[in-house]
């Protein structure tokens, strides 16, 4: 069953940034979708090679068990690397803001407030 807060989608959306080179961006409709798909593009795709044993079960498990979200913690311990995930963001669409209401609101905006008042 759809989740009832997604039903308007597009308008929010679940992001994430690995601050590998090159870096790479995922999105997805929300934060546990975004943890399945870092645990299968990111986290399973790691050498296993490079990771200690000792490093390297605990995120097996996690993914066997599907434990997403700590599998990619495992992941960002093990390796140091940094993701930046926003799990509830803005997707902006034409049918939110049309070129004719952000006239109107921009005009409402701080940066028009008097300096001097």
């Amino acid at each position: 069953m759809p989740d009832q807060s997604r039903a308007g989608w597009p308008g929010r959306v679940a992001v994430a940034i690995v601050g590998s080179d090159p870096a790479q961006v995922f999105l997805a409709t929300d934060e546990a979708v975004l943890s399945r798909v870092l645990a299968l593009k990111v986290v399973a795709r790691l050498d296993p090679a490079l990771l200690s044993p000792g490093a390297l079960q605990p995120i097996r498990d996690a993914l066997l068990e599907e434990r997403w979200a700590d599998a990619v913690g495992e992941w960002i311990q093990a390796t140091g690397e940094a993701i930046d995930a926003y799990p509830d963001e803005d997707v902006w669409s034409e049918s939110r803001l049309d070129a004719e209401v952000a006239a109107l609101e921009i005009r409402l905006q701080r940066i028009f407030d008097d300096p001097h008042e």
